[in-house]
């Protein structure tokens, strides 16, 4: 199995009733929380959330902060706008696609991708869109689960994961896999939840400083 666009609404249209409630408040939040403490959005700054999903990160946002949500789900959008509007925060949300996003270039001082790069079809397709908005000296925080780089999947990896695409979710992709041929930096990369199955990165343009 393939994970596809098509797939992917199918599959978070059943999730959207439960996913804050079985996922999120019990497991993802404390990583969620860390990744916006790395990104460190400052007042004034304008803030892409590639895959925002439910909107779990919005309420996160530090006030002065201005915010675009995109999503490939309109079921998990409607999650993410029962959550608005948050004080300060004046945030809008998209629905569209992360492989080939509909915004322009050099919009954004800094990007979140929470748990994203591992449910799109083509992660490398979605970093390399979100780095195009980033404005000069831009940042990407990524909060997700990666194989490690240079590993092969094992078995009850790779077994586990006919499990998990059919919940729309690859947990035998590889970080240096997708970074490979963009043009950015990994610049931070720190263990975070399940014994550093999921990790925290920062990725700057290559170009920054």
């Amino acid at each position: 199995m393939k994970l596809t666009n098509r797939w992917n609404r199918i599959a978070y249209r059943l999730w959207s009733p439960v996913y804050d409630g079985l996922f999120d408040r019990f497991f993802a939040a404390p990583g969620r929380r860390r990744s916006m403490a790395v990104l460190n959005p400052q007042p004034g700054e304008r803030v892409l959330l590639v895959g925002v999903g439910t909107g779990a990160d919005l309420p996160l946002l530090p006030a002065g902060v201005t915010a675009v949500g995109l999503d490939l789900s309109p079921a998990m959008l409607a999650r993410a706008r029962a959550k608005l509007p948050l004080p300060e925060r004046p945030v809008t949300l998209l629905q569209g696609d992360a492989g080939v996003l509909p915004l322009g270039s050099e919009t954004f001082d800094a990007a979140l991708l929470n748990l994203v790069l591992s449910v799109v079809p083509d992660g490398a397709a979605c970093l390399r869109e979100t780095l195009r908005t980033l404005k000069p000296g831009g940042r990407i925080v990524v909060f997700d689960k990666f194989t490690p780089d240079g590993a092969r999947p094992g078995a009850g990896r790779r077994l586990i994961n006919l499990v998990t695409m059919f919940f729309g979710t690859d947990i035998t992709r590889r970080l240096g896999d997708i970074v490979a041929g963009s043009p950015c930096r990994i610049v931070h990369d720190e263990p975070s939840l399940l014994r550093g199955t999921y990790r925290v990165v920062e990725i700057r343009p290559a170009n920054s400083e």
